[in-house]
């Protein structure tokens, strides 16, 4: 018999007798499960938030910032600077000549979530009058827009869903008083999506402040970026740093949070993984010493060790690939699309088809160490030994 039709018939063999070690088998199953489980749903929270940052990194905008400022919040950009900013070249205009540009101030509010009514900080940004011009993915999707110089805001759907108290209709207290909820708007799930808007002279004058935060533009195109920044850096009556949309929110909001919460993810994975590596060992182990007696019978008739070796690594790729199954579909299930925030950013935990590729990739690395050695001394038993034992 070739060696590979005595390969099949012993994987079929191996495999046909599952049945009779079903409660052994299952510990290695649902060990996998588990740790694939786990390390899925700490993934889908960095690509979460990676996917939702992603979502505003449109190539044709670009932010302006004070010289070494990390994020929004804050009054360093002057008014007199912003309207230099707004007229460099390299900045599209609309319809009615204007730059596509915005002047920006960001402030937090407070707020409870709905999950567990815990305090919490939201995000209200003022934005300029070419404010949603300049986010072609901004969608009023429930009352009306806001008015300048009236106490107005518009509310995101994803800031609605997740904190109590912003439904159209209701107040929210700043400084100079109550302010209502004319609005609610979606920009695609971004996360623009996740805080409250207001029309800026109102906003600045709400919260006590005079200067921006920052300058946003849509750019003529994206490749117009380098003229625009080179523009700026060449004004000596500024001191600003300039990035595309994208690249500073990456760098400020998801870059490390991401990278860190990718290497918590995978330190309790690898804690898992190896309970279930264990949980693989232990199951190989009892199966090939419940199978020595076919293992006997086999080497007897002239198979050689090699087709029993593979017998018993492909049934840990089994189990391991049905562990993956499990764990991947629990994770989709319990946590694709679930809304979180984290430090006033709201975004929705994704369960991405890459991220199921990685965990069958961990399910195929635990089934290979966990079957290789039992694997290797079923293959090694001496027929005679092995009559013996049965």
């Amino acid at each position: 018999m070739s060696a590979l039709r005595q390969m099949a018939a012993v994987a079929a063999l191996s495999l046909s007798g599952l049945e009779r070690r079903l409660w052994t088998s299952l510990v290695a199953v649902v060990g996998i499960a588990c740790a694939i489980a786990v390390l899925l749903s700490m993934l889908s929270v960095s690509t979460g938030l990676s996917r939702t940052v992603a979502a505003a990194a449109d190539p044709g905008r670009a932010i302006v910032v004070s010289k070494g400022n990390n994020n929004e919040l804050g009054n360093n950009i002057a008014r007199a600077a912003g309207t230099t900013i707004m007229n460099a070249p390299g900045i599209r205009k609309d319809a009615d000549g204007k730059p596509i540009a915005s002047p920006e101030h960001l402030t937090n509010l407070p707020a409870k979530r709905k999950a567990d009514h815990l305090p919490t900080r939201v995000l209200l940004r003022g934005i300029g009058e070419k404010g949603t011009a300049l986010r072609p993915e901004f969608k009023l999707v429930s009352g009306r827009m806001y008015q300048p110089g009236l106490h107005e805001l518009i509310v995101g759907a994803s800031a609605q869903a997740q904190y109590e108290g912003f439904d159209v209709g209701k107040k929210v207290i700043l400084p100079t008083g109550e302010w209502t909820i004319v609005g609610a708007f979606e920009t695609g799930g971004d996360i623009i999506e996740g805080q409250l808007l207001g029309e800026i002279e109102t906003v600045l004058a709400g919260v006590k402040r005079n200067a921006y935060g920052s300058v946003i533009v849509r750019l003529e195109s994206p490749g117009d970026f380098d003229r625009f920044k080179a523009a700026l850096m060449a004004d000596p009556t500024l001191s600003v740093d300039v990035e595309r949309q994208g690249d500073f929110y990456t760098r400020t909001i998801s870059g490390q949070v991401t990278q860190f919460l990718a290497a918590i993810a995978y330190l309790l994975g690898t804690i898992m993984a190896i309970g279930a590596l264990f949980g693989t060992l232990n199951t190989m182990y009892s199966g090939v010493s419940s199978r020595t007696r076919e293992i006997a019978t086999l080497r007897a008739i002239g198979f050689s060790a090699t087709p029993i070796a593979i017998s018993v690594l492909a049934e840990a790729l089994l189990l391991a690939l049905l562990g993956a199954s499990l764990g991947a579909g629990a994770a989709w299930l319990l946590f694709n699309g679930n809304q979180n925030a984290m430090d006033r950013d709201v975004f929705h935990l994704a369960v991405t088809p890459g991220l199921v590729r990685i965990g069958f990739i961990w399910a195929v690395v635990i089934a290979l160490l966990g079957g290789i050695f039992p694997a290797i001394r079923a293959g090694r038993i001496p027929v005679a030994t092995a009559l013996r034992a049965a």
